[in-house]
């Protein structure tokens, strides 16, 4: 590790109903990794979002290559060497991929955009990232992890001297972490500061120098990575010692019913002849590499996109799904990969949006009940341990970990009995993550089931009775827990036609 290169001294943040930041400090040197880590609310977003002039500190000091600064607005910071790649996606989905990296300073030739240069180039940065992206592609259509890849190509794409990586690799299948981990290593041999904001221990352990733990929005600590434990790092955050053993035998009786059954679902070329069955009280983990059909299997049977052919069956009786409004009407919802385009409203506030899928059990006339609406919101942010000053809040002060949990709200209000959980815990901290497994586990005992779609290995063993493995949008193998192990399904989640 070389130089200091930016220094964060005591920096507070509030707002309204909440102490975001309390005096944190941050150091970061130039040639080193650093971790920033604590559980979800914890502040380390808002931090990087003070660092880089999205907001205003109250108090404290930043001090970059060697003199104090506070950067206006991104531009200014980005202008200046300092970047961010944002845990939510912040694409325009109707422009190309290479549009959007160059976005704000485009390639010109005389006084027209210059798109096939912008191609070019953005190309280059995809063969240095490793990865098969179309420049010409509309946004929209490509997946959150293809998503997350091209932000992070717009982050290098400027002359960067600090890049901040908030939960880069998310959405990632673990060939395009190695990618990742390989361009990483490569700026930090040139001398580049880097941030890493991340919830996945291991990857701790394996990229990062040093670091740095907060907790309730205050600077706990900060360590070498090479001389501590993840336990130590649990401990700092949390404060309590979290185990995650496997599962090693499935929780549902032999004859539990069947609520749902899917027979032959066709939909476009990501779900070709996928069918399966879901008991009561299980949790059906769907496993796979990213881009093997398991969202787009979960879109189709939620009526979000068509299906072409097959049948679907709710406790023995066929069902037409044609929308998401038919699939709720059946007992069914969807908690999406991406909340904050499917599965939030941000400008509207916890309860407005815990009620948001049984809107018509609140009507008092033509009005909303907002006292029931409060109280029912009020439940639910106590169940989960939504951390938010009130249910009044509105859910874009909110951190990543505690919109999942509203949203998560909204199912358990409507009272759903069959959820498709899509990714979960993404972007969830240790603690965070406990709490949902431990909620999933009260559902299932409550007599609901649960498909839950994963790219965490560790996920998927912990917490299913059976595993659907896909491939290239085909169902290649299926397991009981007590048969399944890492090599079997990396050894389905590979095997082709």
């Amino acid at each position: 590790m070389g130089d200091v290169i930016l220094t964060m001294k005591g920096i507070d943040k509030s707002f309204p109903g909440v102490h975001a930041l309390d005096h944190v400090d941050l150091e970061v040197r130039k040639g080193e990794v650093h971790a920033l880590m604590g559980e979800n609310g914890a502040g380390k977003s808002t931090l990087m979002k003070v660092l880089t002039g999205i907001y205003t500190k109250d108090e404290g000091t930043i001090t970059y290559e060697g003199r104090e600064v506070e950067f206006s607005n991104p531009r200014a910071a980005q202008d200046a060497g300092i970047v961010i790649v944002h845990q939510e996606l912040n694409m325009l989905g109707h422009l190309t991929v290479a549009q959007n990296i160059f976005i704000g300073r485009e390639i010109m030739n005389g006084k027209l955009i210059d798109d096939k240069k912008m191609n070019e180039e953005a190309r280059k940065l995809f063969e240095q990232l490793g990865i098969d992206i179309d420049p010409k592609e509309t946004m929209s259509r490509l997946t959150v992890g293809k998503q997350q890849m091209c932000e992070i190509a717009k982050a290098i794409s400027h002359e960067a001297k600090v890049i901040i990586f908030d939960e880069p690799s998310a959405a990632l299948t673990e060939a395009e972490i190695e990618e990742l981990f390989k361009i990483i290593r490569d700026l930090r041999d040139k001398q580049m500061g880097i941030v890493y904001i991340s919830h996945r221990m291991d990857e701790i352990k394996v990229i990062t120098d040093r670091v740095t733990v907060m907790r309730d929005g205050g600077y706990v600590g900060t360590l070498i990575t090479k001389d501590c434990t993840k336990d130590d790092i649990i401990n700092m955050m949390v404060g309590r010692v979290i185990y995650e053993d496997p599962k090693t035998e499935s929780a549902v009786p032999k004859d539990a019913p069947i609520v749902l059954k899917v027979d032959h679902l066709n939909a476009g070329r990501m779900v070709r002849d996928v069918s399966f069955e879901l008991r009561k009280g299980e949790i059906l983990g769907f496993s796979g590499l990213m881009g093997a059909g398991r969202t787009e299997t979960a879109r189709a049977l939620f009526g979000a996109d068509p299906k072409e052919s097959g049948d679907i069956y709710i406790n023995g009786q066929k069902v037409d799904i044609k929308t998401p409004q038919d699939a709720v009407k059946c007992g069914i919802g969807y908690l999406s990969e991406d909340r904050k385009r499917y599965g939030i409203v941000v400008d509207k506030t916890v309860a407005e949006n815990s009620t948001m899928a049984s809107l018509e059990s609140f009507m008092s006339g033509m009005f909303i009940d907002k006292k029931k609406e409060n109280q029912v919101a009020q439940q639910y942010v106590d169940t989960l341990k939504t951390k938010t000053p009130g249910v009044d809040q509105l859910v874009v002060n909110l951190s990543g970990g505690n919109q999942q949990k509203v949203v998560i709200a909204k199912w358990l209000v409507r009272n759903c009995d069959i959820l498709i959980f899509d990714e979960p815990t993404r972007g969830i901290d240790v603690g965070a993550k406990s709490e949902i497994y431990q909620l999933m586990n009260e559902l299932v005992a409550e007599g609901k089931s649960i498909i839950m779609i994963s790219s965490e290995m560790t996920e998927i063993l912990r917490m299913s009775d059976r595993i659907v493995v896909m491939c290239e949008g085909r169902k290649t193998g299926e397991l009981d827990i007590a048969e399944a192990t890492q090599e079997r399904i990396m050894h389905a989640a590979t095997l082709r036609e």
